[in-house]
């Protein structure tokens, strides 16, 4: 019996226990990394735009290693090892955050965990797509992406209860809380590596010799609707600042730190609630539509949270945010499952994830520099713009 024909609650069991994987790695990233904006503005006292510089460059870093992971994936034909290396780098760096004492060691720590990020997201990806069959692929990402979340909600609960015992109500984040955050986030880290090594199996049928895989050169014989995706993708990623600025965004509005944490864990419990049907739904009626849809909330968001004025309408746009990213984050990789063949998704999602990743640091630069010569707001009227515009443009040249 091969592994996609193994089930484990009704899903493939390699889909499942990656599930499980990123789940816990999501439980340990969430409670070190994403309050990590606040971090570097109550704690060392940096600038928004260096907040800016930060976070695109985390976003942005892994997204050469995407590219070769994903190739090499491809060549070689193991999966499995290359995620394992990645995950492993990414746990081993996270202690590190508990000495941060400048921003320049911030963004060390953070280069290197996403470095690992880099290595192990396209080859899991192709993975997850080569374990399950193609009527059921929307299904099983969006099992994926739920899972993850569902790893994001935990993680950032028990960063809220962390805060609310070390400090209680306050609006900035002190030193301590965070060390506290830093010490349990390493564990759930150290257990998702675990499980990986023993539960997940290795998918050798995509296996090809070296002479007919894509070279450098033959990335451009890739289906055409593969490309001109990937350029509306850079579109719509141009206006897509890192998250860090919706929870500044958050805290300039004068949301209590406690309040922030718990409209993350809002969030995510929205993306892992509508992952699973989104991805179902993009089975039925086609992944093109479907993402229109989740970038068209994307951009009704962020024009929210520029007109934002008060506490309540915030809490609102999290949660709408949430539904945002469950709709579009695990049917967009299916659909280039579907496009690009077996034995070349590899390097597919290695560029899919590149590009995505390589405009990710212009646009927080972008962002830092509206937020900074503006106003708070200009990052999200600027960034809903090109969503609007990316949903037109996905609408009239590319068909399923």
């Amino acid at each position: 019996m091969n592994d996609a024909e193994k089930k484990t609650f009704g899903f493939s069991s390699n889909v499942f226990f990656l599930g499980i994987v990123s789940l816990l790695t999501d439980v340990s990233s969430e409670m070190i990394f994403t309050l990590v904006p606040l971090f570097l503005s109550n704690v060392l006292g940096a600038a928004t735009t260096v907040v800016g510089l930060v976070g695109g460059i985390s976003d942005s870093t892994d997204a050469l290693f995407r590219i070769a992971s994903g190739w090499i994936s491809d060549k070689i034909g193991k999966r499995k090892l290359l995620a394992a290396m990645g995950y492993g780098i990414s746990t081993v760096v996270k202690p590190f955050m508990y000495l941060a004492h400048a921003w320049g060691v911030v963004l060390a720590v953070r280069f290197a965990d996403r470095v690992g990020k880099g290595i192990r997201t396209s080859p899991r990806d192709a993975l997850v797509a080569a374990s399950s069959p193609a009527e059921e692929r929307g299904k099983n990402f969006g099992l994926h992406r739920a899972m993850d979340t569902f790893g994001a909600m935990l993680g950032l609960s028990i960063a809220a209860f962390v805060i609310y015992q070390v400090q209680g109500g306050g609006l900035k984040l002190s030193l301590e809380t965070y060390r506290w955050l830093v010490v349990i986030g390493v564990i759930p880290a150290f257990i998702a590596v675990l499980v990986l090594l023993t539960m997940v199996r290795e998918k050798g049928a995509e296996k090809r010799q070296s002479a007919d895989l894509p070279s450098a050169k033959g990335v451009s014989t890739f289906d055409c609707r593969f490309k001109i995706f990937l350029c509306i993708m850079a579109l719509f990623t141009l206006g897509k600042s890192s998250d860090f600025f919706v929870i500044l965004r958050a805290q300039n509005l004068e949301v209590p730190l406690i309040q922030v944490t718990l409209m993350l864990v809002l969030l995510n419990v929205t993306y892992s609630f509508v992952s699973l049907p989104a991805g179902m739904l993009s089975d039925k009626l086609g992944r093109r539509k479907v993402i229109i849809l989740g970038w068209l909330v994307y951009a009704l968001v962020y024009l929210g949270f520029a007109l934002a004025m008060n506490a309540w309408s915030v809490w609102l746009l999290f949660a709408v945010y949430g539904v945002y990213q469950g709709i579009t984050e695990g049917v967009a990789r299916a659909f280039v499952a579907d496009i690009v063949g077996g034995e070349r998704r590899g390097i597919a999602f290695g560029l899919y994830h590149g590009v995505v990743g390589l405009l990710a640091l212009p646009a927080s630069i972008i962002a830092g520099w509206l937020w900074d010569a503006f106003m708070p707001a200009a990052p999200f009227f600027f960034g809903a713009g090109l969503a609007f515009i990316s949903a037109v443009a996905l609408a009239l040249f590319i068909r399923e």
